[in-house]
């Protein structure tokens, strides 16, 4: 684990602050957050002290720990490394699970014949593109370039969002690291979180991501709440960590001033 050395002093402090509530919310973003980037998705795991110190934060009383991902839901249940009743948030919003077994339906019959008419048209110009590939979601599919040529990247996508406009105008579509993504049903993490704040009523939100659609999620946080950026990229968050390894030794500075602090029991 890296040492509080690693975190700068501003970080710190809000963190502390952070710790002294109540009941707080721990809601992350996996994929480049507590996970390193790979190149296959399903590889993709959390870096052993990011994992541990999630375990203990959920052993912690007042503390809930949520994943908030642009992952199909059962994806991040697979590689998210965390208990079956942790509440899990997927494809960007739409799908969610408060707990084990109570997972929203995210499409319906029409929903999903619009995803594979759409995934018909665009499946031949992903196909002829090395490296590229679809990763299949609920309510439509993200098209990864992480593989391809900078150039030929930069010209599938915009193949691809000109077939899928023609196609069905009516899409979402969302960009991030590497990816296009297209949906028949439009959510955003900020919905997530949202839904997340409803049903557990924390005191305070922390929420930290990498990609550009945790942008979505930093904008809905409210006064009291802790936004922290993942990289480089320009943001909304008023705090940064380098990476995952960051993460991780935020999340143990976060379990360790708890659990001096003996936070009360979650109702």
């Amino acid at each position: 684990m890296l040492a509080d050395a690693a975190l700068d002093a501003a970080l710190l402090a809000a963190l502390d602050a952070f710790a002294r509530r109540e009941r707080v919310l721990v809601a992350l973003d996996f994929d480049g957050t507590l996970a390193p980037e790979v190149d296959d998705p399903g590889q993709a795991r959390a870096l052993l002290e990011a994992q541990s110190a999630l375990l203990r934060l959920r052993a912690l009383p007042g503390t809930i720990v949520a994943l908030v991902s642009g992952r199909a839901l059962e994806s991040l249940a697979a590689v998210g490394g965390l208990p079956d009743d942790a509440p899990l948030i997927g494809s960007h919003g739409l799908e969610v699970r408060f707990t084990a077994g109570d997972a929203r339906p995210a499409v319906d019959a029409a929903d999903r014949e619009r995803v594979r008419a759409l995934r018909s048209r665009l499946e031949p110009l992903v196909g002829a593109t090395a490296g590229a590939w679809i990763e299949d979601k609920p309510a439509g599919f993200a098209v990864h370039t992480r593989l391809v040529d900078a150039t030929a990247a930069s010209a599938l996508v915009e193949a691809v969002r000109g077939e899928a406009h023609a196609a069905d105008p009516e899409l979402t579509v969302r960009d991030g690291k590497n990816v296009v993504e297209f949906a028949v049903r439009d959510a955003t993490k900020g919905d997530g979180l949202r839904a997340l704040r409803a049903r557990f009523a924390p005191d305070a939100v922390l929420f930290a991501g990498d990609d550009v659609t945790d942008e979505d999620a930093l904008a809905v946080l409210e006064p009291g709440d802790l936004g922290i950026k993942v990289g480089p990229p320009p943001t909304a968050a008023a705090h940064r960590v380098a990476g995952p390894a960051e993460v991780a030794a935020l999340l143990h500075r976060l379990a360790d001033v708890r659990d001096a602090l003996g936070s009360r029991p979650v109702d």
